[in-house]
């Protein structure tokens, strides 16, 4: 073996350039496990010779840890690796060979550490003992340049030539999945989801999440998407579900996005002001309603002064799917300019109000996902069917001081 010694440290430590730097480290780290090589190797004939008899401990491990100041099981590990590393001996004299000799010899010139060490040997454990010899070797001649996930591989690759089958399951058929979902209504108004989930849906659940979770596109105006990615994840969740929802096949909504029953006077929902209460679960602003009411089935009750029910209205369909394809066809997703959302996940929005007796027709309907929707709804953007029957928004003046009408140029070429 040959020696190795730690360089001379520059009396001013700053003034070193990088690669000194990066030398001085890699020098030094090579000492280290050197020196704790030649530590493993007294520990070993320590252990060979009876630690009771030399100093008076029950164990190895116990003594070193007093001459260390380390715990008990912090010395266990070291005591532990320095006889999988060296040769001991037997009651009787004879020679217990190392479990990693090959191990030992990179560990000796300092090019291997503790922690591949123990990976080295767990990695060993589970092989057969036919076959450990020759994947100890393997292992030892990946460790000085391999980090945890190469040696990772190379055991998943090791397993799979010696054993392909792998170890019959204990249990002839798969358990049921666990998964739990709790969902409350909070005294402020929203809803607690919490839930626990099996690693497969736990994997699926996430890659739907990222898949609509991610940062909208810089619009044409420099505004960069600025939510957290909680706040994303939250909005991927609408997303998914709207898409659910509007499956023909849904149980209980028929394809619609919402079932809204609207406990107030028509003139409250036409003003936007006053309450709602949505599918009698909770109170929603008369301007939510309206939002909601763009692609959903209403079903208006008017009640009195006392709130006494006076008239149910009968439920009336609105976007048709007939007229749903053919929005997706002329505005191929999101109309507003610069958003990317497909057709899917976009809401069919009535330019004029249904409520303010806006028709139910192509010239009164474009396609807008769930944030630009309520900018429309909320904000000071406006939307309108120009002549050539596409739709165009107009930005709000502290935007576009001149207002020019703008359109989406991304679903068309």
């Amino acid at each position: 073996m040959s020696e190795t010694f730690l360089p001379e440290l520059p009396q001013e430590l700053w003034r070193a350039g990088k690669l000194e730097l990066a030398h001085g480290v890699q020098q030094s780290l090579q000492v280290i496990r050197m020196a704790t090589a030649g530590l493993g190797r007294y520990l070993a004939e320590i252990e060979s010779r009876g630690v009771k008899d030399l100093y008076g401990y029950g164990r190895t491990a116990s003594w070193f840890a007093d001459i260390a100041g380390l715990s008990v099981g912090e010395a266990g590990a070291v005591v532990k690796r320095a006889i999988a590393l060296n040769p001991t001996r037997a009651l009787d004299g004879t020679e217990v060979p190392a479990a990693l000799p090959a191990t030992a010899a990179v560990a000796a010139e300092g090019l291997v550490g503790d922690e591949r060490i123990d990976q080295i040997l767990e990695i060993v454990k589970k092989l057969p003992a036919e076959d450990q010899a020759n994947a100890e070797k393997i292992l030892a001649g990946l460790a000085p340049c391999a980090g945890p996930r190469q040696l990772a591989r190379a055991e998943a690759n090791l397993l799979g030539l010696l054993d392909p089958d792998g170890k019959e399951p204990k249990d002839p058929e798969p358990k049921e999945p666990r998964r739990e979902i709790t969902l409350e209504r909070r005294k402020d108004g929203f809803w607690k989801l919490t839930g626990l989930l099996d690693d497969e849906t736990g994997a699926r659940t996430a890659a739907a999440l990222e898949a609509y979770a991610q940062p909208r596109p810089v619009d044409e105006f420099g505004q960069a998407d600025l939510r957290m990615k909680c706040e994303r994840m939250g909005d991927a969740w609408v997303d998914i579900l709207d898409l659910a929802i509007a499956c023909p096949d849904q149980p209980g909504t028929s394809g619609y996005r919402t079932l809204v029953h609207v406990t107030i006077g028509l003139d409250e929902l036409k003003s936007g002001l006053g309450t709602a209460c949505l599918d009698f679960v909770g109170t929603m602003t008369a301007r939510e309603a309206r939002l909601a009411a763009c692609d959903c089935l209403m079903l208006p009750v008017v009640l009195s002064a006392a709130g006494e029910p006076l008239d149910v209205g009968r439920l009336r369909r609105f976007v048709t799917p007939g007229q749903r394809r053919a929005l997706n066809i002329r505005d191929g997703g999101c109309a507003f300019p610069g958003c990317h959302r497909k057709p899917k996940n976009c809401h069919a929005h009535h330019i004029v109000h249904w409520a303010d007796d806006g028709p139910t027709d192509l010239r009164n309907l474009v396609l807008l996902c769930g944030f630009h929707h309520r900018l429309i709804h909320h904000g000071d953007w406006e939307v309108r069917m120009a002549a050539d029957g596409l739709p165009e928004f107009i930005p709000p003046q502290y935007r576009d001081p001149l207002r020019k009408p703008r359109r989406n140029t991304l679903h068309h070429v």
